[in-house]
């Protein structure tokens, strides 16, 4: 199995959505599965209820193990030591012609929010920016056609 690749940030941040299903969440679904449970002679309302809070359980008990399971296989991205290549961890900056400047960050898929400016290493920009240099210009292949951008900057 391929690692997760998680910042230091994106790691803790994990841990602490684990801790809060694990011991706020779980309880709280199953309160409300209970009720409904309870409810049950209430007729078809109660049906609908019992239903939804057994989906909302199973939700919680699903995203509990996902996020086990990225915890165990995390590789923690490091501080990159000013490196010249574009690697995961490394914030990049490019330019493609006849557009403005953007600067990503290159994160795991798990991390992934291309509106804050952090892409994944899986995606098409950022699988093609691995291992590049400033001044390399980079094809990106893409779902919509391929673009070439220039790397301008690498911290």
């Amino acid at each position: 199995m391929p690692p997760t690749y998680l910042t230091e940030e994106g790691f803790e941040k994990l841990k602490q959505e684990l801790e809060y299903l694990r011991t706020i969440r779980r309880q709280e679904v199953a309160e409300r599965l209970r009720a409904a449970l309870e409810d049950g002679d209430a007729g078809i309302d109660a049906d609908a209820e019992c239903e939804a809070a057994r989906n909302e359980q199973s939700f919680v008990e699903g995203r509990i193990h996902d996020l086990e399971y990225i915890l165990a296989n995390a590789q923690l991205i490091k501080e990159s030591d000013k490196n010249d290549t574009v690697q995961i961890g490394s914030k990049v900056s490019i330019q493609e012609e006849g557009f403005e400047p953007e600067s990503y960050t290159i994160v795991g898929p798990v991390e992934s929010d291309p509106a804050n400016g952090r892409i994944s290493n899986e995606s098409p920009l950022g699988k093609a920016l691995l291992g590049h240099k400033v001044g390399d210009e980079v094809t990106v292949k893409s779902p919509n056609g391929s673009f070439t951008v220039t790397i301008t900057k690498i911290e």
